[in-house]
């Protein structure tokens, strides 16, 4: 049995920062030692950052996004064309997607995907929110930007099935070889999806 080494508090500090994503307990534990050794320059400002943010942060009701203002910077912005919707799993793709600068549209958060296993239907997710803006009018493309995976493309062929009849073209990303990539270093399932979307040259 090992012997404690240090207060409940920076237990607790620990144990919480476990729980966030790419931190195990070991990595967790080296980060609240960096934390606590740098008080003044990294403890204090990010304990001031996140009451402001728990305070403030809020989900957008119109597209899923958080922001300190509903609705959200995206949604608000007369620079986006409001034609175009991109239909994302989850926050995160969202900002990759903005980081990237590949397109100036609107966005719609799912909140996930389809899984039967898991119990997640149609109702777990923000489908129907997607439905009531196309059929609102105005929205010319709906583009699916959800992952290349069984679920995601589960909830891909969903969406699709709920957008029938609201005359909207449905599109999503293409799969296949990454710019940069060599055939030799990707799997088969990537190469199939690279020979399916192929495109004229």
């Amino acid at each position: 049995m090992s012997r404690r080494v240090t207060g409940p508090e920076i237990d607790r500090l620990i144990q919480l920062l476990a729980r966030l994503p790419g931190l195990g307990p070991r990595s967790a534990r080296r980060a609240a030692l960096q934390l606590v050794k740098k008080k003044d320059q990294l403890l204090r400002p990010l304990a001031e950052a996140m009451t402001v943010a728990a305070d403030n942060v809020t989900t957008c009701r119109t597209c899923g996004n958080v922001d300190t203002h509903d609705p959200c910077t995206v949604c608000t912005d007369p620079r986006r064309d409001e034609s175009v919707i991109v239909v994302v799993e989850d926050v995160s793709d969202l900002w990759a997607l903005e980081r990237s600068n590949a397109i100036n549209a609107r966005y719609h958060v799912l909140g996930g995907t389809l899984s039967p296993l898991d119990g997640i239907g149609p109702d777990d997710l923000n489908i129907a929110g997607l439905v009531e803006r196309v059929a609102a009018g105005g929205v010319k493309e709906v583009i699916l930007a959800v992952n290349a995976t069984v679920d995601g493309q589960t909830t891909a062929h969903y969406v699709t099935d709920r957008l029938q009849g609201l005359g909207v073209a449905v599109s999503r990303l293409a799969h296949g070889v990454p710019v940069g990539g060599e055939l030799d270093y990707l799997d088969e399932g990537t190469l199939a999806a690279a020979i399916r979307s192929r495109t004229p040259f």
